[in-house]
């Protein structure tokens, strides 16, 4: 009776859980890692650089719209 474990991480952008041995792990020159769950996030991420605050289909969505400082 052996358990495998099964470390959940989060996606870095929708933020939807990421199991192990799914999804691509980026890391970044300053040691950073960026998990993503899927081609679709991965390209909104680095390809587009796009902000996951401004779309609904992720956890990360700000209802009243994003407030900057001036």
């Amino acid at each position: 009776m052996s358990k495998t474990a099964t470390s959940v991480r989060n996606c870095f952008f929708c933020g939807r859980h990421v199991t192990t041995g799914q999804g691509t792990m980026l890391v970044k020159n300053d040691g950073s890692i960026q998990w993503t769950c899927s081609n679709k996030c991965k390209k909104n991420l680095r390809k587009l650089k796009r902000d996951p605050r401004k779309f609904k289909w992720t956890t990360k969505y700000v209802k009243g719209g994003i407030k900057v400082k001036k």
